[in-house]
């Protein structure tokens, strides 16, 4: 995985985690939910990722 990718991934799911955050903080449910999905998308491009790594070596 290259360091931009990685760079890329981590800043997806801090902004997941902000979305997640902020909903919970306001009551707002579908922000809440978007901001997990974020995240959940961000830890799949990771595995993916580290799967090609993987096959690479």
């Amino acid at each position: 995985m290259g360091i931009k990718d990685k760079a890329d991934n981590l800043a997806e799911k801090a902004g997941g985690k902000a979305k997640e955050t902020v909903g919970k903080a306001t009551g707002d449910r579908g922000l809440e939910a978007e901001g997990k999905g974020t995240q959940v998308k961000s830890d799949l491009k990771q595995a993916v990722e580290k799967i090609k790594d993987a096959g690479k070596h």
